[in-house]
């Protein structure tokens, strides 16, 4: 048994040196439609409570360059607009509700993801794939909404993880669907100095910086159209 593992291991990896050493050379070009589908929850200081992030759905750009037979690297380019809000925070403190959902805005994201890819080799017009990178998420243009004083998101870097499938239409235009998983986690500050008491101003500096640790992890689901440049 352990012999015949060994072999196995063996013919695996003479595959993957096989396909790394076969050129290909080759570009596809992707435009996709996804949908951005955040798992959020959070640590938020102070006032407690939970995080709501809004799904989005916006056009993406990926290019895709095959340095090897089997094996790509892409990188995609979109950028995604999101609501913001907390849930169940505790206002007691400053006059509020003991549950209460304070509206933070909404915040742009860009974020570029490089994924190492393998494409199985079918030898049909179905092409799936997997892959593995990282991804830089910049938060910019944050509208603090209309309650707080100020918001501040920290751009982060985070995992990402990717399945999907090209199927063939003709040889240079095919159909995508495209699965990833973004491990993205950011901590935000929130000033909310703005609501401090009139009766109690020692509450001001706790209220300026509240600190939360936001998890998204987000699903990013797309369909598309590619064409391959050979």
């Amino acid at each position: 048994m352990k012999t015949l593992k060994l072999c196995v291991l063996a013919l695996c990896l003479f595959s993957a040196f096989n396909g790394l050493a076969q050129q290909k050379n080759e570009w596809d070009i992707r435009v996709r439609a996804i949908g951005i589908l955040p798992q959020e929850s959070a640590k938020i200081g102070v006032i407690g409570g939970d995080i709501n992030i809004s799904n989005a759905y916006v056009p993406e750009l990926d290019i895709t360059y095959f340095f090897a037979k089997n094996f790509s690297a892409e990188l995609i380019l979109g950028t995604s607009k999101h609501k913001v809000k907390t849930q169940g925070s505790n206002l007691t403190a400053i006059g509020g509700n003991s549950s209460a959902d304070i509206n933070l805005g909404k915040v742009w994201l860009l974020p570029p993801t490089l994924t190492l890819q393998y494409h199985l080799p079918t030898g049909t017009a179905f092409k799936p794939y997997i892959g593995a990178g990282a991804n830089y998420t910049i938060f910019y243009n944050a509208d603090k909404g209309p309650v707080v004083q100020a918001i501040d998101y920290q751009n982060k870097f985070s995992f990402a993880t990717q399945a999907g499938i090209d199927y063939d239409i003709t040889k240079t235009v095919f159909l995508n669907i495209d699965v990833k998983k973004l491990f993205l986690n950011t901590n935000a500050t929130v000033n909310v100095a703005n609501l401090t008491p009139a009766g109690n101003q020692s509450l001001e500096p706790v209220l300026k910086n509240i600190g939360a640790d936001v998890k998204i992890r987000p699903w990013v689901v797309g369909i598309g159209v590619g064409y391959r440049i050979k």
